[in-house]
């Protein structure tokens, strides 16, 4: 082990920071309008049974991989996977993908991000009282547009914020603000989750109660659980909401102790995040966007539009006061939600610079926000640069990387080895029953993903974009060339541990 190893501050802010980098944006906008658009109850159970099947490996997988790869002093994708590959050297570049992920997410997340710093802003002063749902959604469109400076300031604050965090460390920095964020994100969600099930039909311009949407969540159409389409959003939003396949995983668990408990953790962490999810992110969404708008219109509406334009016209309709607060707490549980997340994104990268090339914190820190404020300028500017990046960063990387990653630990580091670092030092019994599951049913969940988004990549791959749309593809190819470079040459200056 690495002389003056930095390491968590403790247990809960491991698990509270875990969490937060797993709990994001897409827990309160893109789940509740998957479970809308694909039919509700019908979702849930597809959902539920990917989280079993395929997040709970991957959980398992990461964990233990990151505490491994810490044993020698990696923090960073690249070099744990080359550790557990052995003389398979090629499993570094595989690696690649956790940094390279990371960083482009970042570009655009970051933006998304300063959104909601903006909202809760606009909210607190009560911009949003009295006006129409048309009105909000001028905003909305203004705001993306460009049409002020305000968007560019609130994101070049919140980089900064990043970035300032990420300059205090793990245990002072990152550790710190799991601690304050989350207990805040999750007070504000019981809050707002109460008023969404309190929701009453004729008052306050409610057309339907509140149960109303929560039982279509939460009843079952047993037909529509066979469309393949189901399973796959399904599959696909496991992957959004556990921040699996990405590289913060590992490199949080690399931090761990030599013989800390992975099993218990990974375990807190991930059904801390259902619960944000599943309870509070469905229970506030969809019983207030239901009761006020019932819920042919609210399958009409994206996560974006119910989160940014719809509920801020809604909460108008509780008065003053109650609208200031409950749109403050939305977009501050959101907020929170975002930076916990991005903060994660930032940490590869760091310890890669970190480990390999000597670099300070400080300078780590400074450097990841110079270039996600760099990469992210076609992703403010247009919303084809933001697709692409959010396509291509945000969902082929983590199916590609994911598969790899399972590939590796199962058939090639080995499935007994493997099991042995799962369980080593663990707080509670892993069920025997994962082991066949890690080594052949997750990877064939996997494949069937990978295999189901195939037609969507070559249609990306040959749809017309604009100006800053293929400025945005040739920038993410170069980042990963750039970072394979600097791995290589890292690698070459890298002692060979004897694992």
């Amino acid at each position: 082990m690495s002389a003056g190893k930095e390491n968590w501050g403790s247990r809960i802010g491991l698990i509270l920071a875990m969490a937060g980098n797993a709990v994001g944006l897409g827990n309160f906008l893109r789940f509740p309008a998957q479970a809308i658009q694909n039919g509700g109850g019908a979702f849930i159970i597809p959902y539920l049974v990917c989280f079993l099947l395929m997040g709970i490996p991957l959980l398992y997988i990461e964990w233990s991989m990151g505490r491994f790869g810490g044993k020698f002093g990696q923090h960073s994708t690249p070099f744990i996977l080359d550790a557990m590959g052995g003389k398979q050297k090629i499993w570094k570049y595989f690696g690649v993908f956790g940094i390279f992920t990371n960083i482009a997410v970042a570009a655009y997340y970051c933006y998304l991000e300063s959104w909601t710093l903006s909202w809760a802003y606009h909210s607190i002063l009560g911009d949003f009282n009295g006006m129409t749902q048309v009105g909000v959604q001028g905003f909305f469109d203004n705001y993306i547009a460009l049409g002020s400076a305000e968007p560019i300031i609130f994101w070049i604050l919140c980089l900064a914020l990043n970035t300032y965090i990420l300059s205090k460390g793990l245990s002072g920095g990152v550790e710190m603000a799991a601690k304050i964020g989350m207990p805040l994100l999750i007070l504000f969600g019981i809050f707002l989750a109460y008023k969404g099930y309190a929701t009453t039909a004729g008052v306050d311009g409610a057309i339907n109660d509140g149960m109303v949407g929560l039982n279509f969540l939460w009843t079952p159409d047993f037909q529509s659980i066979w469309s393949p389409k189901v399973w796959l959003a399904a599959a696909g939003q496991i992957f959004f909401t556990l921040s699996v396949g990405m590289g913060t995983i590992h490199c949080y668990a690399s931090y761990m102790k030599e013989n800390e408990d992975v099993a218990l953790n990974s375990m807190s962490a991930g059904w801390m995040n259902e619960f944000v999810e599943v309870v509070l992110g469905s229970a506030i969404v969809i019983p207030i966007a239901v009761g006020y708008l019932g819920i042919d219109k609210v399958k009409e509406l994206g996560g974006f539009a119910m989160g940014f334009v719809t509920l801020p016209y809604l909460f108008a309709q509780w008065g003053d006061l109650l609208s200031k607060m409950a749109g403050f707490m939305w977009f501050g549980l959101l907020f929170f939600a975002g930076i916990t997340s991005s903060l994660a994104m930032g940490t590869p990268m760091m310890g890669f610079l970190k480990d390999n090339f000597k670099w300070t914190h400080n300078k780590s820190a400074i450097a990841f926000g110079a270039l996600v404020f760099i990469l992210g300028v076609p992703c403010v500017m247009s919303q084809n640069g933001f697709n692409e990046y959010d396509y291509w960063a945000g969902t082929v990387s983590l199916v590609v990387f994911a598969l790899a990653e399972i590939i590796l630990f199962a058939w090639v580091f080995g499935m007994e080895k493997g099991w042995s670092e799962i369980t080593r030092g663990a707080d509670i019994h892993v069920p025997g029953i994962y082991k066949p599951i890690i080594q052949y049913i997750t990877p064939v969940f996997l494949l069937s993903v990978f295999v189901g988004s195939i037609p969507d990549i070559i249609t990306n791959i040959s749809s017309e974009t604009d100006l800053w749309g293929w400025i945005s593809r040739g920038t993410l190819i170069t980042l990963f060339i750039v970072i394979s470079y600097y791995v290589k040459v890292a690698s070459n200056n890298l002692k060979p541990n004897n694992i």
